[in-house]
């Protein structure tokens, strides 16, 4: 989406104070981010007018559960929706973990107004933003350089590779070719996020046949 144009976003948590104060920071933005939708539950984000935000704001325990929501945000990832995870947890291997499975960004809810803000605004215009606990999170990933895709990320990537538009992996993977785009953004912003920015479709082949995601015979 364009910058200048409204941005929309749903907001999923259990907890009314916190859903209050992002509401409250979102209309006091500037300009002001539209709060279409917010619940304690992830239905919020698959039904009218939360299914048509921009960016789902999720909490990570939703309920009674003491395990972290990875299924209702991979289902989310899945659907192409942008994802900030906003949560309590302050774990690098959570964090890494949703990042791993397509969330657009990780901040806990000690990060505040100005990180939330801003980080909406990124993922609406598919824009990279690192805020301080995923840059954290990231600087002691020992795990090496190579950014981990998602299963349907790494499928988006190769077809396009070997298309000649992503109107044509669109239609041979049966997404929107507005689905096919978050994908390759997300990769976009996971090499990024590496230090190995790859801005062109040439570089990403580059990156991607390093990876071992594709071989030259294959292209």
């Amino acid at each position: 989406m364009a910058s200048a144009e409204l941005i929309t976003a749903v907001v999923v948590d259990d907890h009314p104070a916190i859903v209050a104060g992002v509401q409250a920071w979102c209309s006091l933005a500037d300009p002001p981010i539209e709060v279409l939708a917010t619940g304690p539950t992830v239905a919020e984000a698959w039904t009218e007018p939360g299914a048509s935000a921009d960016v789902v704001v999720l909490d990570l325990h939703l309920g009674n559960t003491t395990q972290p929501g990875y299924g209702d945000l991979t289902r989310l990832v899945d659907a192409g929706r942008q994802v900030i995870v906003y949560t309590m947890r302050d774990d690098a291997e959570t964090a890494l973990t949703c990042v791993d499975i397509g969330a657009f960004a990780y901040l806990t809810k000690a990060e505040g107004q100005t990180h939330l803000v801003a980080a909406i605004r990124a993922a609406a215009n598919n824009l990279p933003y690192t805020p301080p606990a995923l840059a954290g999170a990231i600087g002691t990933d020992t795990r090496g350089n190579r950014p981990r895709l998602a299963p349907r990320e790494q499928d988006v990537l190769v077809e396009w590779f070997t298309c000649e538009s992503k109107e044509m992996v669109a239609q041979k993977l049966g997404l929107s070719a507005r689905t096919v785009n978050t994908y390759i953004d997300r990769v976009r912003i996971k090499y990024a996020n590496v230090g190995r920015a790859a801005p062109t479709k040439a570089a990403l082949v580059a990156r991607a046949i390093q990876d071992g995601l594709v071989a030259l015979e294959d292209l």
